[in-house]
């Protein structure tokens, strides 16, 4: 068990000192990377696409708890490397929430730096996008990746390690394997991403909702799960709607992808000082995540 819970602060630490592994050397990357090569026209999209969305995460669930396992056969401390470095790179927050206050700066100083920072956050086109609309997206996509960047990979881990530490490495592995199909294949334009994006639509509904938690507990305003079940269904997505509409009523603000959903149609776009408040609660959330995942394994 102590071994679970150093691999634990070991990709905590990580994740504070580095926020983020280089491009060049993720393999979260390399896996996307791979990936697009399925990315083609198929004679059969629709067997194709349950061998991709059956396969590919099997295949990088199974190289990492290899890994880790074989790490751990040379030694305790190698295992805790090993695992808690696998975990890092399956988890991701700070990131996503620096790039989320960057935008949230710079529309209130430079629309046009705040349009080409929202890129990395979100895939809507951002030129015609208000202030308040970049502050809108910044605060979804924070809201959103908590639960697919981090809740989603570490509820696996904190299940799965106590039984093995190679066995939570491996989950927490699978788990953002079947994200990263459904982010680059899972598009209705796309038949071959169709089993992939049920997948993860299986896969997340639990920890979306748990995020939702997260978030609620973070304010410390439980009620706002029950204003949120209002606005969920909203997105297209069955599941990043309850952490963006918990958000949404948490910040009384309206939460909007034009053309697309509306989040607590009645109130205003959020202010500067609003999205701010927002990042901050989903910070609080993640690190709620981070302790909760600790007692899951200890327990």
């Amino acid at each position: 068990m102590s071994l679970v819970l150093a691999a634990l602060a070991l990709a905590v630490g990580l994740e504070l000192a580095l926020g983020e592994p280089p491009t060049e050397v993720h393999p979260v990357a390399w896996f996307g990377r791979a990936v697009e090569r399925a990315d083609r026209e198929w004679s059969h999209p629709g067997t194709a696409g349950l061998a991709i969305a059956f396969l590919c995460p099997l295949f990088v669930a199974g190289a990492v708890s290899g890994f880790v396992a074989l790490a751990g056969s040379l030694g305790p401390f190698f295992g805790i490397l090993a695992a808690g470095c696998a975990l890092f790179a399956t988890t991701s927050l700070r990131m996503l929430l620096d790039v989320a206050r960057t935008v949230i700066d710079e529309s209130e100083r430079d629309l046009a730096g705040a349009r080409e920072a929202v890129r990395a956050l979100v895939g809507r086109t951002p030129e015609e996008l208000s202030a308040g609309e970049l502050r809108s997206a910044a605060v979804e996509s924070a809201s959103e990746n908590l639960a697919d960047g981090l809740v989603a990979p570490l509820s696996a881990f904190a299940l799965l390690a106590p039984l093995s530490p190679s066995l939570g490495a491996g989950g927490a592995a699978w788990v953002k394997a079947v994200n990263t199909l459904d982010s680059t294949l899972g598009y209705p334009e796309k038949p071959h991403g169709t089993a992939s994006a049920r997948l993860d639509d299986y896969v997340m509904w639990l920890p979306a909702r748990a995020s939702a938690a997260l978030l609620a507990l973070a304010a410390r305003r439980p009620g706002a799960l029950v204003r949120a079940r209002e606005w969920a269904g909203a997105p297209p997505s069955p599941n990043s709607g309850w952490p963006m509409a918990t958000l949404a009523g948490l910040l009384d603000v309206r939460l909007e992808k034009p053309g697309v959903y509306v989040l607590n149609p009645s109130r205003d776009l959020p202010t500067g000082a609003d999205a701010r408040r927002g990042v901050r609660i989903v910070a609080l959330a993640g690190a709620l995540s981070y302790a909760l995942a600790g007692v899951v394994a200890w327990l």
